[in-house]
């Protein structure tokens, strides 16, 4: 095999096993290719143009269960090619200083956009570099695939708060309405997963998704017709419901960097339109960045889907393959099975994968037995972690530490 040197980028926001993906790269890489040069690229795509580049021939033992990315990431999209063309010969000039033969790019929907632009520029000028792409989000809302790692442990960090929360709010003879928001800009998947309690113990009542179009006075009638009966309410909602109008509820009429409207506080928007119509006391609460970096509430099987991942893309990168992604397609419920395949990074860039809509009951505004099926299998299992001090001990994240190559 001629000389290889893999670049590895992470990018987009992370999630509890981004760095289980990376650690599988890593492995793979040392087992197919122990001669290769292995070298990671700070903050994404910007660590590329600044040639920020670190070596990955040792990485920290605790490194796949550590939250947040290791590598850090950019909120930062490749303009098209004829946009900035400049940017493009920018990165074959670093590529080809540093002998870049393979990039893995771990990232999200953004993230493969990127990834996508790059793969068909290489190919366009015959730049000898595989480009590959490895799918993170917790809003599992990558098309063509059942799931993408990350969401699993988003998943049942949400459900196991949620029913905590449920536990919380039924101590009082008469309770609160408590509104709950998750993230999900234009998907309910995360806040689907919440369910998950309802079922099995205590939990959310109520369930508000992005796909289905919230009326207030529907919302107002659920919520009295549940406090009557039980004297509290526990609800979900996503951060990304939307009027029948298709306009977001907690729309604050910015856009951010990727021209998305900037979204904030949607539970604050509900609860206070409860109290003023309804006169019942109410609580809002916001479950921010903590429901993406529950390392210390892993799905074991989202953790090992993330290491998995991350050898079958070396794998397939090695043998040629460009311009891919390796998603899991699953063959059967019970008992639970998958398998790895390739697909073009152009199908699957700046496309959505909705929550079914015939997965919610929209009587009951919970999710049916079917989502039941679905999700269950991602949430299965525990993670054993260490501790230290109290605390479950994390790696130190690359990009704290001043570590630059050295040209």
């Amino acid at each position: 095999m001629s000389e290889i040197t893999i670049l590895i980028g992470q990018s987009g926001g992370p999630t509890a096993v981004i760095n289980a993906t990376l650690v599988g790269l890593i492995m793979e890489a040392k087992k197919l290719a122990p001669h290769a040069t292995l070298l990671g690229c700070h903050h994404g795509i910007d660590g590329i143009l600044h040639e920020d580049f670190i070596s990955l021939s040792e990485v920290p033992d605790t490194l796949s269960h550590t939250p947040g990315m290791y590598l850090g990431s950019v909120r930062k999209k490749m303009p098209r090619l004829k946009e900035a063309p400049e940017q493009y010969e920018a990165i074959v000039n670093v590529f080809t200083k540093h002998h870049i033969t393979h990039f893995f790019y771990i990232g999200g929907n953004d993230s493969m956009d990127t990834a996508s632009r790059l793969a068909a520029y290489f190919s366009l000028i015959n730049f000898p570099c595989v480009v590959m792409g490895l799918p993170k989000t917790i809003d599992n809302d990558l098309v063509l695939q059942d799931h993408t790692p990350g969401y699993g442990s988003s998943a049942k960090y949400l459900a196991t708060t949620l029913q905590t929360l449920a536990y919380d709010t039924a101590i009082y003879p008469v309770g609160r309405v408590t509104i709950v928001e998750v993230m999900g800009r234009d998907t309910g998947w995360l806040a689907a997963a919440t369910c998950i309690p309802t079922y099995y113990s205590m939990g959310p009542d109520l369930i508000y998704i992005p796909e289905i179009p919230f009326n207030f006075d529907s919302f107002t009638k659920q919520v009295k017709a549940i406090y009557q009966k039980k004297k509290r309410v526990l609800v979900v909602a996503s951060e990304g419901i939307k009027n029948e109008q298709g306009e977001y509820i907690s729309s604050t009429g910015a856009l951010d960097r990727f021209g998305h409207p900037q979204l904030g506080g949607v539970a604050p928007r509900l609860a206070s339109y409860i109290e003023s119509t309804l006169g019942i006391g109410t609580r809002a609460i916001e479950i921010s960045l903590s429901q993406r970096g529950g390392s210390h509430l892993l799905s074991k099987r989202d953790y090992r889907e993330a290491l998995t991942i991350g050898r079958h893309a070396l794998r397939f990168g090695l043998s040629g393959h460009h311009g891919m992604m390796v998603i899991i397609k699953r063959k059967r419920n019970s008992p639970y099975k998958i398998k790895y395949q390739l697909i073009s990074l152009s199908k699957v860039a700046n496309f959505i994968k909705s929550f079914p809509i015939e997965w919610m009951n929209v009587e009951t505004m919970i999710p049916t037995p079917s989502f039941l099926e679905y999700v269950l299998p991602l949430v299965e299992g525990e993670v054993k972690i260490s501790y230290e001090h109290g605390i479950p001990k994390f790696a130190p994240l690359s990009t704290s530490m001043p570590q630059k190559l050295d040209d």
